[in-house]
């Protein structure tokens, strides 16, 4: 596997990214994208080593994060719209979507409006974009330097508080078959939220790994990685189309 951060030109910005396994398998190409805070980096671990030998896999850093392009704008959508410049920049008609936390919603937002694009989809510890029962306070920014822009954390709550209530009612609109993983109840998310989403998508599925936490595929990885292997061998050949 290779350390080399390579970067392309997506949707106005530089976008960053790691890849892993191209040349070296016939299987879909994997895009993984990383939770708030975090770089393509946090992917590295027994996920990628497998599938790096039958996969192309690229780890990108979304905007605002790592050594991708901190513009200071940074809604969902926009988000989203990066990782579909990305699959056009470098011609990925189709690919199987991994994403955690705040990637995984970008994921299921990108599934939402561009299903031809998205074969099979995973959602680690995902969140329900609903408005929540009393607003999410906006955090300070730390003194000293971050990892990523905080205006990404104070954005991402601020769109919480006021969801745009298109993005839960169009969950139904994904038609790639979908794997929610949850961590239990050691995670800070509410599972139950986990529970919603699997029935509104029409073919989803949700596995819990007890003890996961919100960092599953850090803290449980041998469960994690034997989840997603399983559901892509299960679904492989799936169409996911409209």
């Amino acid at each position: 596997m290779t350390d080399e951060v390579r970067t392309v030109r997506a949707n106005g910005i530089q976008l960053a990214y790691r890849s892993w396994g191209v040349g070296t398998g016939e299987g879909s190409p994997v895009v993984l994208l990383h939770c708030l805070g975090e770089d393509g980096e946090d992917w590295r671990g027994p996920l990628v080593a497998q599938l790096a030998a039958s996969h192309p896999l690229y780890a990108l850093d979304l905007r605002g994060h790592g050594r991708s392009e901190w513009p200071g704008e940074y809604g969902l959508e926009q988000v989203r719209d990066d990782v579909l410049g990305f699959l056009d920049a470098l011609a990925l008609e189709r690919v199987v979507l991994i994403g955690h936390s705040y990637g995984s919603v970008v994921a299921y937002l990108l599934a939402q409006h561009h299903p031809e694009r998205v074969e099979r989809l995973v959602l680690e510890e995902t969140g329900a974009l609903r408005r929540p029962d009393s607003p999410l306070e906006v955090p300070e920014a730390p003194v000293g330097d971050a990892r990523f822009d905080w205006e990404v954390k104070t954005q991402f709550v601020r769109q919480r508080n006021a969801p745009d209530p298109a993005w839960w009612e169009r969950l139904d609109a994904i038609t790639a078959p979908t794997l929610l993983i949850g961590g239990g109840p050691s995670s800070h998310l509410p599972q139950e939220d986990l529970v919603a989403m699997a029935e509104r998508i029409p073919e989803a599925r949700l596995v819990t790994i007890e003890d996961g936490g919100h960092l599953v595929h850090e803290d449980r990885p041998k469960e994690f990685t034997s989840a997603v292997l399983t559901f892509l061998t299960e679904t492989d050949g799936a169409t996911g189309t409209p």
